[in-house]
């Protein structure tokens, strides 16, 4: 068993960019499993900021290996403007970056019809309207354009045309109008011919990696709360976000990972439309979105800050057969004086230790109050040096969820870590 799978295990925007870029050093291959550009993972190295939608957290190191895999649904116009700004900055994708022939493609007018939906709708959504949810459709309906379709253009333009009939009533009800199938040959067919070197079978390549006992890293995106089958439906993102989904969005069988580590915020955060049973719309709120930068890095909206939710943590631990914890943006706690954690909820009288399959936004959260702490954990590298108050904090987490914290992120930089070791010793 060589591969280890980083998922998000809150609303997604835990860190999991951060944590992906301090495992890849200790891993041969990073593969991105899940998701599109309506992700962004946040990379922090000595002070500059790289924010990456498609490709995945462990392109910085030179040695690893980076797949983009079936699983995921790709605006190929976003990743060749991830890997020309990456050129820019000195760092070469070039026989280091594979995507997969099999992962779909987002189209113009799955954006289109994203952003039509989310107007209309009386119970909009919040997507990020980067059309994932329309190219998801179209894979489960069979009649997707996949990246391998890019490179022979009679079969782009054919594949092309017969989508767009399936869609053309959708856009005619919500008043938008469609491209034609000949100008999108003409633009995605160019697209393909900048991007086919690559472009390639990628689940043979993580496949033979196996083969190889080479350590693979399996990087989610968005998170558990957000899994089309395991979150709050309907306000969910359209594809497995859960460990799970690595085996399909990756290709290979279940027997081949070892563990599943879930990131989460030392608070909650969620960004959209949907119930969040600990949302703080107050002072305290904001000065959690202030000190963390809670500002979507996709699309700029500000998140939505709340107490930490111990019972939709508790949910992701069982859902993703969670082995550890990685704890993201202890520091930002630092700004209050004390602390509360919501351990249950409470519906109609009854308590529940886990959310419930309808009214999650009808529930009370019942909290614990912790004592906050007012040193800075900048410096800490290891669990001891944190104040007592802190200690005590990630105590009353593996308590209540029932799943060690390893790795504790004190700050955005990627030496602001305390307690790193290999993900696969």
């Amino acid at each position: 068993m060589s591969a280890v799978v980083v998922v998000g295990a809150q609303w997604g925007d835990e860190g999991k960019g951060k944590v992906v870029d301090l495992y890849a050093p200790y891993a041969e291959l990073v593969v991105r499993y899940a998701g599109g550009a309506n992700a962004g993972h946040t990379l922090v190295v000595r002070g500059e900021k790289l924010i990456l939608h498609l490709i995945p957290s462990g392109i910085l190191h030179e040695r690893t290996m980076c797949v983009v895999g079936q699983g995921t649904a790709i605006d190929p116009a976003v990743l060749l403007r991830e890997i020309e700004a990456l050129d820019e900055r000195g760092v070469s994708t070039k026989g280091r970056l594979l995507v997969s022939q099999r992962a779909h493609v987002v189209l113009p007018h799955h954006k289109l019809i994203d952003e039509l939906r989310e107007k209309k709708s009386g119970g909009a959504i919040g997507t990020t309207k980067r059309g994932i949810g329309p190219c998801y459709e179209d894979k489960v309906a069979r009649r997707g354009v996949r990246m391998g379709d890019l490179l022979d253009s009679e079969r782009l333009e054919a594949k092309l045309s017969a989508n767009l009939e399936c869609w053309r009533p959708v856009a005619e009800d919500l008043g938008g109008t469609l491209p034609s199938a000949e100008e999108m040959a003409g633009e995605y067919g160019d697209l393909g011919e900048a991007l086919g070197a690559y472009i390639g079978d990628a689940g043979a390549v993580v496949r033979a990696s196996i083969r190889a006992n080479h350590k693979i890293l399996l990087e989610g995106a968005q998170g558990t709360m957000l899994d089309i089958d395991n979150g709050t439906y309907p306000f969910v993102t359209s594809s497995n976000a859960v460990a799970g989904g690595a085996c399909a969005g990756a290709g290979i069988g279940p027997t081949h990972i070892r563990s599943a580590i879930g990131i989460a915020k030392a608070y909650t955060t969620r960004v959209g439309g949907g119930p969040f049973p600990t949302e703080l719309e107050d002072d305290t709120g904001q000065q959690l979105r202030d000190a963390g930068a809670e500002y979507g890095s996709t699309t700029g909206r500000p998140r939505r800050c709340g107490w930490l939710d111990l019972v939709a943590l508790r949910h992701a631990v069982a859902v993703n057969g969670l082995n550890e914890l990685a704890i993201t943006k202890l520091d930002v706690l630092t700004v209050l004086p004390e602390l509360k954690v919501c351990v249950a909820y409470e519906l109609d009288g009854e308590r529940l230790d886990y959310p419930p399959y309808e009214r999650i936004e009808d529930v009370t959260p019942i909290y614990e109050t912790l004592d906050g702490w007012n040193e800075e954990l900048h410096e800490c590298r290891r669990r001891g040096d944190l104040p007592q108050a802190a200690q005590r904090y990630l105590d009353r987490i593996e308590a209540e969820v029932g799943c060690r914290v390893g790795v504790v992120s004190v700050g955005p930089d990627r030496e602001d870590t305390a307690d790193l070791v290999d993900p696969f010793g």
